[in-house]
């Protein structure tokens, strides 16, 4: 119980450091000025600028309080600048009297505000800088009128009603277009960071569909270990081979035991990669994030490597994250395969019923007496300086993913720029097929 006060103080206190803030920067900025009525001490100054400017920024605060405490600190910054400034004749009665419609100018414009704070960031730049137009000239005529009261001045007077109000236009009009521009670079770069957020997960959704799609083949090999085991348990047993029957029984149960663990890894995988969301890429975006994907690769090898695409054929599929996953490792794979400069080429074209992806590169090429054993499991020519093999999931099991589709993985041509075609039903792909 006793969290949510301490919780709710300790914002109240924030809150209050920022109007103290706030009203002393106003205050000062109120010193930057022009008197446009001669004889008058009525001012235009930074300072309503200032305290527009900074409430659009600073949107949560309650402006009500604000405006009071601000009205307050330009009474009290003034007043004591007369003090210092004339020490010998100053009167604070006639200082503050003097300065007192000031501080009502700073209060009526933070109730003006508030009155729009709610929709303030949904209002279009254009109706926000008329509104904060018609809220200053009502705030100066408070002002002129509190003046006029004080000092026994003529109030409506034509020339300065329609100054006032040319000036209210400008500087609300140009406040509110910096606070625009400000919000748009802040909109921009907090979509940007999302989109890169958004890539970062799709590729690490790719990189566990790789795993998800292995894992779910040793698991079809751990199902048939241990039927076979179970069978040969069974007959150990019938030929009275006890001994030999326990230690087999005691194998068949260690492997159903490791059976367990990978289905509980794979249905937690299985959440990760989401593979039944409801979320769709088009082909050109898929493309567009394996270029980009892979060219931030080559550049973390040191490689100049130039990625060329061309998406003869785009449409809209849920199924993007095996695409990706495919074409990742294809592009890498080419990344990989060129020395130092090189040319990385994606097409996309639609052919009989089949959207092919082909990936071509001009790296060291495949030779003639590898390309028969190129989607062979295990089968790799990248090695590292300890001579140990690449880590990658392998064309076979690219292969198998594209197979999965009812798809085709093909080596169109081993020579010295070295060509992939992955092939998918078009109808297993496009939405709405």
């Amino acid at each position: 119980m006793g969290v949510i006060p301490i919780v709710i103080q300790k914002w109240s206190k924030s809150e209050s450091m920022q109007i103290t803030v706030v009203s002393i920067v106003v205050a000062v900025a109120g010193e930057f000025k022009i008197n446009p009525f001669i004889g008058e001490v009525f001012r235009i100054g930074l300072g309503s600028s200032a305290f527009l400017f900074l409430l659009l920024l600073m949107s949560h605060l309650h402006y009500w309080r604000t405006g009071i405490a601000t009205g307050a600190a330009v009474l009290l910054f003034r007043v004591s600048f007369d003090g210092a400034a004339s020490a010998g004749t100053f009167y604070l009665l006639d200082s503050v009297k003097t300065h007192f419609s000031a501080m009502l100018y700073y209060i009526v414009f933070g109730a003006g505000m508030a009155l729009i704070q709610r929709r303030l960031h949904q209002l279009n730049p254009l109706i926000l800088g008329a509104c904060v137009s018609l809220i200053d000239v009502v705030s100066n005529e408070a002002e002129l009128l509190m003046r006029s009261v004080a000092f026994g001045l003529p109030h409506f007077q034509t020339n300065q009603w329609m100054l006032i109000s040319v000036i209210a236009v400008v500087r609300s009009y140009f406040t509110t277009g910096i606070y625009s521009s400000i919000a748009v670079h802040q909109m921009r770069s907090v979509h940007a960071e999302q989109q890169k957020r958004i890539e970062q997960m799709i590729n690490v959704g790719s990189g566990l569909y790789g795993e998800v799609f292995y894992l779910r083949k040793s698991m079809d090999v751990i199902e048939q270990i241990t039927a076979k085991s179970h069978d040969l348990y069974g007959l150990l047993s019938k030929e009275g081979l006890n001994d030999y029957s326990r230690s087999v029984l005691e194998i068949t149960q260690q492997i159903h035991e490791v059976k367990k663990d990978s289905q509980r890894i794979l249905a937690g995988l299985m959440k990760l990669v989401d593979l039944e969301s409801a979320s769709e890429m088009t082909l050109a975006e898929i493309v567009e994030l394996v270029v980009k994907s892979n060219g931030e690769y080559s550049r973390m090898l040191k490689k100049e490597v130039l990625i060329e695409k061309d998406v003869g054929i785009d449409y809209l599929t849920a199924h993007y994250i095996p695409l990706i996953t495919v074409l990742n490792n294809l592009a890498a794979n080419s990344v990989e395969a060129i020395e130092r400069l090189g040319t990385i080429r994606i097409h996309v074209r639609e052919r009989e019923g089949e959207t092919l992806f082909i990936v071509s590169d001009t790296g060291t090429g495949i030779d003639e007496q590898d390309k028969d054993m190129v989607f062979e499991p295990g089968f790799t020519t990248k090695f590292n300086q300890e001579g140990v093999a690449a880590t990658g999931i392998g064309l076979s099991h690219v292969r198998d993913i594209v197979g999965s589709f009812t798809g085709r993985l093909l080596l169109i041509e081993p020579g010295r720029d070295t060509t992939f075609a992955a092939a998918f039903p078009t109808v297993k792909l496009k939405k709405g097929v």
